[in-house]
């Protein structure tokens, strides 16, 4: 594609160092998308410009202004440190009428709020486990119809962020104090739902409306601690050295009977479509041991650095990493077009 002026907005202290010399392992691992993306498309010819931003959308504007950018890569994955002021971000910059890689405003809205896209998606008779919300300040009590065991997590954050072993809970005592829990560290409502014990499974999808379904990915446990469940936890997914003391990994699934991968990829798609997606996304599913693959949730804008399962999956599917980000970028230029900016 032609040589484009791309701003990367990110988090100001994911603001990536020139070079990796000197750098741990760990601490490459906090803004190692920010860098991937940044000297990726360097290299692939672009201008690139990268622009911390927290709680300011001035910033934005005056660069966009004073640089004359063609596009914005959009790395955010909050503002003024909420979550689910992504969206507003995104609303900022299709006001400015420039185009903007990711998903929609409103796709974000639907896919972040964890209850509202699994009702959606009921609608549409997509398997999901049965949910219960717990706003904060409201007197926590497992309504009858919702069964044990459940996993409880943040209502709107993601990143696994508040989930452990003791997320997933066997009693009603536990029920509250890990509702609490969320309530106290994390300061958002809870979200109980069904704990499915099976695979975790993970599928890309790229595209505004052709889109292409990346191979499906799973993620790989390794040697967990006797009696523990298998489920993403924030140390499973952010921790190294944890990672490779367990075995944690993650690669193409395998032994999926063809009509199940099909009714998987068809299945992404659909959700895909319902919650109002673009650009790109995972969805997250757990296959149960009698072969439902039930939706957990959909992430818009996912990780994309080169070593994550999204990635990973595109380069097994033909997609090299420079190709899929600018692919990326493309699918932002061709939905301006079709708005007519």
């Amino acid at each position: 594609m032609r040589r484009l002026r791309v701003l990367v907005l990110m988090h100001p202290e994911l603001v990536p160092p020139d070079s990796l010399k000197g750098r741990s392992e760990q601490e490459i691992h906090v803004w190692k998308t920010e860098y991937d993306v940044v000297t990726t498309l360097r290299a692939s010819g672009h201008e690139v410009r990268p622009l911390g931003v927290s709680n300011e959308l001035k910033p934005i504007r005056d660069e966009i202004e004073s640089w004359k950018a063609d596009v914005v890569f959009n790395l955010l994955e909050e503002f003024h440190g909420e979550a689910v002021y992504d969206q507003n971000v995104a609303s900022y910059l299709e006001l400015l009428r420039i185009p903007f890689t990711g998903c929609n405003p409103r796709g974000l809205m639907l896919a972040r709020g964890k209850d509202l896209s699994k009702k959606l998606l009921t609608y549409h008779r997509i398997p999901s486990p049965a949910f219960a919300v717990f706003p904060m300040r409201r007197k926590i009590k497992r309504p009858a119809r919702l069964g044990l065991p459940l996993i409880v997590k943040s209502l709107n954050e993601d990143a696994s962020m508040g989930i452990a072993q003791a997320s997933v809970v066997d009693t009603d005592e536990k029920l509250v104090e890990r509702v609490s829990f969320i309530h106290e560290r994390i300061g958002t409502a809870a979200i109980a739902e069904q704990y499915i014990d099976g695979r975790e499974l993970y599928v890309g999808v790229i595209g505004n409306e052709r889109l292409r379904v990346l191979p499906i990915w799973e993620l790989q446990f390794g040697s967990m601690a006797q009696g523990a469940h298998r489920i993403a936890t924030e140390k499973l997914k952010h921790d190294l050295g944890y990672q490779e003391r367990r075995g944690v990994d993650q690669g193409p699934a395998e032994d999926l009977a063809p009509p199940l991968r099909e009714r998987i990829n068809k299945t992404a798609q659909r959700i895909y479509r319902t919650l109002e997606l673009d650009g790109y996304a995972r969805i997250d599913f757990r296959l149960s041991a009698d072969g439902i693959p039930y939706y957990i949730e959909a992430n818009p804008n996912p990780e994309i650095a080169k070593v994550e399962e999204f990635a990973r999956a595109a380069a097994h599917d033909g997609l090299a990493y420079p190709d899929l980000l600018n692919r990326v970028l493309a699918l932002a230029m061709g939905r301006a077009k079709t708005a007519g900016i």
